[in-house]
């Protein structure tokens, strides 16, 4: 579940060369002067633990960091990671991963079969003993997959059992850990407090090497990569508080690419041309209207009314909400209208259920009426405890979950259903759709939020299960049914069989209704193509580049300056070990200095008037010469 500032980097250096070319983000990079990539987004970044990673961006940053076992290609598909090669045995429950000879951790340490197996084994004792790890997101990957032993016969060769044959060990996200830095750690703190402060020891392309909490994370190009590298030598992921900063950003060229671009602001993108690229990707999120289905008496806690808990009930309510209404007014058109818990991104697995809901607000009141629940003489919808069904709507500060909110007030007003709506914070939110199985009270009517899958549906499919239930289960359904289902597709051999199961559990889901599917949002994302070439959409038909699974796209990138400068410049090549060049660039390089968004005709924005920067930089010098030293620059916070 997913839950500004701009990028400018500021240096002080004895080169004048330098410090100009830090001042302009047009300018070329030197050995000295380190190329860097500004990405934006508005999820706060969660921490640098892997175990607590939560939103996009924390999978992100994971992922730069770390090498899963497996990873993600250009279309999401299988490619080497942390193993070079895998095979798997005739009865499909022995895997064999090769680990490639040779390779080094960032902190120049070797990297072996053991510290995937140290990795592995620790979710296992974890999974064995009833605890969960962090945030818990990380630990299904294996239970999923059925992953009950593993072992490393030799520091090349990784051998997991496995007691279901299905692929799903190959969409694992769980990172592979250095076992010399982790395995020294009280496990408690491991997976709870533990920091796991910059600079973060990885395999991945790229290390963290500074995070300040709630502005931005800066990471540097790991020399020890095995595999291809991008022409970016640090990447700086900046937290934007709201969208129009980031996307002024974007223009003004203090940022390379922007996430989650709103659809009016992406149309204008699109429509402006220049060196930004507006791209539509499709989606892998859905956003729930999802209601308290918890059926156990909690003191003090719970729904407001009973009827919450009955299908008949949220099936009504499903007639009375105009799914193509909120594409229209929220999304300008750039979302689907939503209907089961499989997205469109999982391509092959999605089922349209056979009896979609019309909207049809008389049809919700003649369901309404057949189900038990009457208008009394003032036109209130009474429950079957004859209360007026007054319903408590919740949200977590989005601008499109807000509006969505608005249209479904009106809606249900129409059925005699008052709904207090008010928007509550990601944190709060979380809090008040505990369950006592996780120290709760379930306080709770409906709330708009949202999930993200992955390649495979299975993560969706989980969610809804009762074993989730104090876990990940946020709408606290339980059904016998749909459970079995669950069981048997994890289980299942044959494909078609399984495709066949995934189907019966959405059009159960659908029926059910623990949730009603608003809209499937497109990921609009924009990008500038002036100082970065080389931009490769995941999936390569309907992706976009960055933010998607792994960081394929990030070892694809070219340097456009010097593209344009040296026809023949192409981007860096893998090393084995760090250049006497890279090593000194690593000691001075900068760090990223937050500010405010300009106003219109804000003249001391690091775009404006070329003499201002100039005579910026003639006081930088003179303060460097007076000093005779070099100073790292500091960031400071703007949103806060």
């Amino acid at each position: 579940m997913r839950l500004p500032l701009r990028g400018r980097i500021a240096i002080v250096t004895a080169s004048a060369g330098l410090v100009l070319a830090l001042l302009l983000p047009a300018a070329s990079a030197t050995a000295a002067d380190p190329l860097i990539l500004r990405t934006g987004s508005t999820q706060t970044v969660s921490g640098l633990n892997p175990w607590q990673v939560v939103y996009v961006v924390d999978f992100e940053i994971m992922t730069l960091n770390y090498d899963t076992l497996v990873g993600f290609g250009p279309n999401v598909d299988p490619v080497p990671g942390f193993a070079e090669s895998w095979t798997k045995s005739a009865d499909g429950h022995t895997w064999t991963f090769k680990i490639r000879p040779g390779m080094k951790w960032s902190d120049g340490q070797p990297a072996t079969s053991e510290d995937a197996r140290w990795t592995i084994q620790y979710v296992l004792d974890a999974v064995k003993k009833g605890q969960t790890l962090g945030a818990g997101y990380l630990e299904p990957y294996l239970t999923a997959a059925g992953v009950t032993a593993v072992s490393a016969p030799d520091p090349q060769t990784l051998v997991v059992t496995t007691n279901l044959n299905n692929p799903l060990l190959l969409q694992s996200y769980v990172p592979i850990l250095p076992a010399h830095i982790w395995s020294k750690i009280d496990p408690k703190v491991a997976a709870t407090t533990y920091p796991n402060n910059a600079p973060v020891v990885g395999t991945g392309p790229y290390q963290v090497v500074e995070y300040k909490p709630g502005q931005f994370v800066r990471l540097q190009r790991n020399p020890y990569y095995w595999g291809q590298q991008g022409a970016e030598d640090q990447i700086v992921i900046t937290t934007f508080k709201n969208d129009d900063t980031m996307v002024q950003a974007l223009k003004t060229g203090e940022l390379d690419y922007a996430r989650d671009v709103p659809a009016t602001q992406f149309d204008q993108l699109k429509s402006a041309g220049g060196p930004i690229t507006a791209v539509e990707g499709v989606s892998n999120t859905f956003y729930e209207l999802a209601f308290n289905c918890y059926n156990k008496p909690i003191p003090g806690g719970g729904a407001s009314t009973l009827a919450v808990q009955d299908p008949a009930f949220r099936d009504a309510l499903g007639y009375a909400i105009d799914k193509q209404d909120i594409v229209n007014k929220v999304f300008q058109g750039h979302a689907q209208v939503g209907s089961t818990q499989v997205t469109p991104f999982q391509a092959g697995w999605h089922v349209e259920p056979t009896d979609v809901r019309p909207f049809d607000i008389e049809m919700a009141k003649s369901k309404l009426d057949a189900a038990g629940y009457p208008l009394n003489a003032s036109g209130q919808r009474l429950d079957k405890q004859q209360k007026p069904i007054v319903l408590r709507l919740s949200w977590p500060g989005d601008p499109s979950e807000a509006k969505a909110a608005q249209l479904i007030v009106a809606w249900f007003g129409q059925l005699g259903i008052k709904v207090n709506a008010t928007a509550s914070d990601e944190a709060k939110l979380g809090q008040q759709i505990l369950p006592p199985e996780a120290g709760g009270k379930a306080q709770f009517d409906m709330f708009i939020w949202d999930w993200v899958g992955d390649p495979d549906p299975t993560s969706l499919l989980k969610v809804l299960t009762t074993k989730e239930i104090g876990a990940s289960s946020d709408s606290l359904w339980s059904n016998a049914d749909y459970d079995a289902l669950y069981n048997k597709q994890l289980a299942e051999t044959d494909d078609a069989a399984r495709h066949q199961e995934v189907g019966q559990m959405q059009q159960l889901f659908y029926d059910q209704a623990p949730y009603h599917i608003l809209y499937y949002p497109s990921q609009l994302d924009a990008y500038r193509t002036d100082h970065f070439g080389g931009w490769r959409n995941q999936p390569t038909a309907n992706g976009t580049p960055l933010f998607q699974f792994g960081s394929f796209n990030y070892t694809y990138l070219t340097n456009a300056q010097a593209a344009v400068a040296s026809p023949s410049a192409s981007a860096p090549s893998a090393s084995s070990a760090p250049s006497a060049e890279a090593s000194q660039a690593v000691v001075s390089t900068p760090a990223p200095v937050a500010s405010q968004a300009p106003a219109p005709g804000d003249t001391t924005s690091s775009n404006s008037s070329p003499l201002l920067l100039l005579g910026g930089l003639a006081l930088v010098v003179i303060a460097v010469m007076g000093i005779l030293v070099i100073r790292r620059g500091r960031a400071s916070a703007e949103e806060e």
